[in-house]
């Protein structure tokens, strides 16, 4: 079924993250002091997504697994700088209660959430991304997903760096003039630069100049350990000896980068409510959570969008 409209892909957690630390909490709290600065964020920066974007269909994904095991196994740093001494991700405290009053508003409004065992929301997104009818458009703030960029299926990434107001729709051809690769080359090119934020050390030495002039010359990691093994390749000596000791990363880090296509997940029904699915249960949440505000902008929203 062909779509006018796009519908947006959200990476929910990218998005809550955003709004937890834009918002401070003295500005937005519950009757009983608890902070929801998180969760009217969330909700407005949906409210402005949807007037900005005139989606028809919104899924938001979650991560069941922030830092999947397979993940690590193939690269023990990945993320290890933001695992809890007690374990799992070193969230504030102020934020984790916040997370599941997002999904019950959401629930009441009725826009699907979804996730799946052993993936992170990327993975999510990104096999939303392959699966959906287009026009599709991602939403986060993660740079990971320029990779899931598809001219040719109509799948952009806004992206979120500069806040929701001030977001970047992002192209192939925005990918290119940003860092010198097209978008299905950008998982090789951030493996070779890598990412402090996602514990992937990169190649010493090699910044982003570098990796896009070795991304464009030989199209990818495989080929350039391809080319490493070829004594008549013209790498420049010291940037073979970098290369060729960060061989074992550069042998895996391209699979831990790369979003997931395949994730197994329900069948959703994606498209926007044009009212709340329970809107009593919103009302309560709403005036037992200090939401009044945030909840009645996204319901206008939808509606606004429903009439146009």
């Amino acid at each position: 079924m062909a779509h006018r409209s796009p519908i947006l892909l959200i990476d929910a957690p990218s998005l809550y993250f955003r709004a937890y630390f834009g918002i401070p909490e003295s500005a937005a709290r519950a009757e009983d002091g608890s902070p929801v600065n998180a969760v009217r964020g969330f909700l407005d920066m949906l409210a402005t997504l949807i007037r900005g974007r005139n989606p028809d269909r919104m899924v938001c994904a979650m991560d069941y697994d922030w830092r999947p095991a397979w993940r690590v196994d193939l690269l023990p740093s990945y993320k290890a700088h933001r695992v809890a001494p007690e374990g799992g991700e070193v969230v504030p405290d102020t934020l984790s209660p916040q997370v599941p009053l997002i999904l019950e508003v959401l629930a009441a409004i009725g826009i699907p959430v979804v996730g799946a065992t052993g993936y992170e929301a990327d993975d999510v997104l990104g096999t939303l991304s392959v699966t959906q009818p287009g026009p599709v458009e991602v939403v986060s703030g993660d740079r990971d997903l320029f990779q899931l960029i598809d001219d040719e299926r109509a799948v952009r990434l806004l992206y979120i760096g500069r806040g929701v107001a001030k977001l970047d729709d992002c192209d192939d051809a925005a990918v290119r003039a940003r860092y010198g690769v097209p978008a299905d080359r950008y998982a090789d090119f951030a493996a070779l630069r890598g990412d402090p934020s996602d514990g992937l050390p990169g190649v010493p030495g090699v910044g982003e100049k570098t990796a896009a002039r070795l991304i464009e010359r030989y199209g990818t990691i495989a080929g350039i350990l391809a080319a490493l093994d070829d004594s008549d390749s013209s790498f420049a000596p010291g940037l073979r000896a970098k290369l060729a000791a960060s061989r074992d990363y550069l042998a895996v880090a391209p699979t831990v980068v790369r979003v997931a296509l395949d994730v197994p997940l329900p069948e959703l029904p994606t498209a926007l409510p044009s009212a709340p699915a329970d809107p009593d249960r919103l009302l309560e949440l709403a005036e037992t959570w200090n939401l009044a505000g945030s909840a009645r902008r996204l319901v206008d929203a939808l509606a606004a969008r429903a009439d146009a």
